[in-house]
């Protein structure tokens, strides 16, 4: 076994938790609920950590404002603590230039990621998945043991069509599945959660779009308290993370 993947799992052993936010399909609000969840849960007295994973467009650090805050080195990498929340972002080593990864470096990313990361104790380590079911999502699943899954859709057909195979896969390698959340909801309907159903998964519930949720990105007190805030808190209190 490669000693990088040998420590990963020293590096987790004292979080309680471990929830991966994902989704088959891009544009559904996966990155601001993974964020939203982790501040939620860290205003509510938790410990809490927040790891961006999405190599290509990570954005966690834009929802939350983080800036001019770099992890510290003492064997190895110390996340910097933002609002509450142990936050580490591979935007810290691309400094949020444009980045072109392949096959292996992508996995090489990750365990480097993994394997560096000083954690310490933990009630909650939230990570932002890239969407699809790709390479990043693959090596989630190979490395962090204890993962469960939260998967995120909105109610478009074309949405749960990418999401229905990352739950199919996810189901087959049988890895936990918390549930399935409706994000950016504008009318009601019951196709997302009868097709969650009939797969005999759990519906989480939804969060209505909130046309002013956008002018509290980067803005944690504004993002606390909005509505799209308020529902999620609702879905948090009721599956009890």
């Amino acid at each position: 076994m490669e000693a990088r993947v040998s420590v990963i799992e020293k590096r987790l052993s004292n979080i309680k938790r471990i929830i991966s936010v994902a989704s088959g399909k891009g544009g559904v609000g996966k990155s601001l609920i993974a964020s939203s969840l982790a501040l939620n849960l860290s205003k509510k007295g938790y410990k809490v950590g927040l790891l961006d994973l999405d190599l290509y467009g990570p954005s966690s650090h834009i929802i939350l404002g983080v800036k001019d805050v770099f992890p510290e080195e003492d064997k190895g990498i110390i996340p910097p603590n933002i609002n509450g929340i142990n936050f580490m972002s591979i935007v810290y080593f691309t400094k949020d230039k444009p980045s072109a990864f392949r096959g292996v470096d992508i996995s090489n990313i990750i365990i480097e990621l993994l394997a560096i990361t000083q954690w310490g104790s933990l009630d909650y380590l939230i990570i932002d998945m890239p969407p699809g079911t790709g390479d990043e999502t693959l090596d989630v699943i190979r490395l962090i043991k204890k993962s469960e899954f939260l998967v995120v859709t909105t109610p478009s057909k074309v949405a749960m069509g990418a999401v229905s195979k990352l739950l199919k896969i996810l189901k087959e390698l049988k890895i936990p599945i918390t549930g399935v959340l409706e994000n950016m909801v504008m009318t009601k309907s019951s196709f997302v959660k009868n097709q969650i159903k009939e797969m005999n998964l759990k519906y989480l519930g939804s969060i209505s779009l909130d046309q002013h949720l956008e002018d509290s990105i980067g803005k944690t007190d504004k993002l606390l308290e909005t509505d799209f805030m308020k529902e999620l808190d609702k879905i948090i209190n009721t599956i009890k993370l």
